[in-house]
């Protein structure tokens, strides 16, 4: 029987020329055979601590050669990757780590001491954004060359934590064969087959983080299947990307990013005349940001549809005419493989056109979440459909009858900057805070991060909490990205006669402050 195991095959695509460069970073670069070695020696040590396969590993580090090769590493030696975003703090941390019950951690020096309190049971090694700590020094005494562990298809390769209506996040379960099955779709879909088979090397330009899909899963993925260099940038920098496009092929990013490289003077059809495709995916991407980088560019961006449960599941095409075939507003096409369809709120199928709930299927969707069966079961249709919790539809006007456009989300996702955040985990945060009595968050539109997190809070008679202050509390406890940009008092929330909170009218009211500037005093 073949190994399934993701690395096996990675190792299998590598070019034949091994020396060829891999990474290539400002002042280093890294061949391919240097990467294998890497990940040998990580996977060599990781296996000497006795954790059986499938035991997690927790990693909580910053962007580096190093920080992908542990990635690579626990692949290769069989155990579960537990990525986390780095702007997790301690309270955050201790569900992930209660959780998972990871065997071995790795987070950045800083946090060495945090996680032992929080796991003392666990090996923890430490790892910076240099590529230096305890991890690659111990990895050192050994030498490079480790069987990649057999895996089958079924067996689970990452757990990957996203946000819950109820303020707990869920791990969700993605196997070998899910990791396999989108990334060899991608790699053929979006071109970097038919670049490899022309003996063309494909450059792709990596401005994203590691510890989400996006970066992790679909850019890393479709660079190392296909043999392609990667610019591995530690993090977005827009006059740096400029300067850097003329040396790649390929750029992946969230529409933040091209908001910003709009802002650049630079930015013009010679600076990418050597890209041949820029893909936008993890937010909504505005219309007007859509023609904006075609007219200042010549490229039309590539829009496609993913989750941390299902990986990808649309995409806009790349093969054919771009100015016709990618749709501002739509995600384009079911990938190869995957079905999608729109089911009404009584689980009857959706009109062509009419909005409902994306339910998917394919060999790309998750096993389940992690110690939640019935969770699992609660998300799955009885004919085995994943319910996204996204409203669309397929066919929407001015579009092919098989185009998905994304019109919402029913479960009050806010996605600020290519991250989600689930407002009801917020609104705990600021509850708990002296003098609150009750809070609502929402997302607002924001030019920059698409939609901004927001909050409206309603204070007890004679409380003295400023809007400053809430913010600074937040910031101890929840990750940047999180924390309200905004926050209004009011004397009390907007409701329906049920009772329940009106976050639509508090949408709808409050749609434009930020696009304005804001008022002092």
């Amino acid at each position: 029987m073949e190994n399934a195991n993701l690395y096996a095959l990675i190792r299998e695509r590598m070019p034949a020329d091994r020396d060829a460069a891999c990474l290539q970073l400002a002042d280093l670069e890294i061949s391919w055979s240097e990467l294998d070695f890497g990940v040998g020696r990580i996977a060599g040590l990781l296996a000497s601590l006795g954790s059986e396969p499938g035991a997690r590993l927790l990693v909580q580090v910053e962007k580096s050669p190093e920080a992908l090769m542990l990635y690579l590493a626990a692949l290769r030696a069989g155990m579960v990757y537990v990525p986390l975003n780095t702007a997790y703090q301690e309270a955050e941390l201790r569900h992930f780590v209660n959780d998972s019950q990871p065997a071995t951690v790795v987070c950045s020096p800083k946090r060495l001491a945090m996680f032992e309190a929080l796991e003392p049971a666990a090996k923890i090694f430490s790892l910076d954004e240099n590529g230096q700590g305890t991890l690659t020094q111990q990895a050192a005494d050994f030498d490079g060359e480790f069987a990649t562990v057999f895996c089958d298809s079924h067996q689970p390769a990452a757990i990957l934590y996203t946000s819950g209506t109820t303020g707990r996040s869920k791990g969700a379960v993605l196997t070998h064969g899910n990791l396999c099955s989108n990334a060899l779709v991608l790699e053929e879909y979006w071109g970097f087959r038919k670049e490899r088979e022309a003996g063309r090397r494909d450059v792709l330009l990596h401005a994203l983080p590691l510890f989400h899909v996006h970066g992790l899963f679909v850019a890393c993925h479709c660079a190392l299947l296909s043999g392609a260099t990667t610019i591995f940038l530690p993090r977005f920098d827009a006059a740096q990307i400029v300067r850097l496009l003329p040396l790649a092929t390929v750029m992946m990013g969230v529409p933040t990013f091209y908001t910003r490289l709009l802002q650049e003077p630079e930015l013009n059809a010679q600076a990418c005349a050597t890209m041949r495709l820029f893909v936008s995916g993890s937010a909504p991407l505005l219309a007007e940001t859509f023609e904006q980088f075609r007219c200042r560019t010549g490229h039309t961006l590539l829009e496609r549809y993913g989750m941390s449960e299902t990986l990808m599941l649309a995409s806009n095409p790349y093969f054919g005419d771009p100015v016709c075939d990618r749709i501002a507003g739509t995600v384009g096409r079911a990938l190869p493989g995957v079905g999608i369809r729109i089911a009404r709120a009584d689980g009857a199928p959706a009109a062509s056109g009419e909005v409902g709930m994306v339910e998917v299927r394919g060999p790309n969707i998750f096993t389940g979440y992690w110690r939640l069966p019935d969770k699992t079961r609660e998300e799955f249709t009885q004919d085995g459909w994943f319910r996204t919790g996204d409203l669309g539809c397929l066919g929407a006007p001015g579009t092919a009858p098989e185009y998905l456009k994304l019109v919402g989300r029913a479960k009050d996702l806010i996605i600020t900057g290519g991250y989600n955040v689930y407002p009801k985990e917020i609104e705990g945060y600021i509850d708990a805070l002296p003098g609150v009595i009750e809070s609502a968050v929402v997302g607002l539109p924001h030019p920059d991060f698409g939609e901004a997190v927001c909050a409206f809070v309603v204070m007890e008679p004679g409380a003295n909490l400023s809007e400053e202050q809430v913010i600074c509390c937040l910031k101890d406890q929840i990750a940047g990205f999180k924390v309200p940009k905004r926050i209004w008092q009011l004397e009390e929330l907007p409701r329906n006669a049920m009772g329940k909170v009106q976050k639509k009218v508090l949408r709808e009211g409050y749609a434009s402050v930020l696009r304005l500037p804001r008022r002092i005093g």
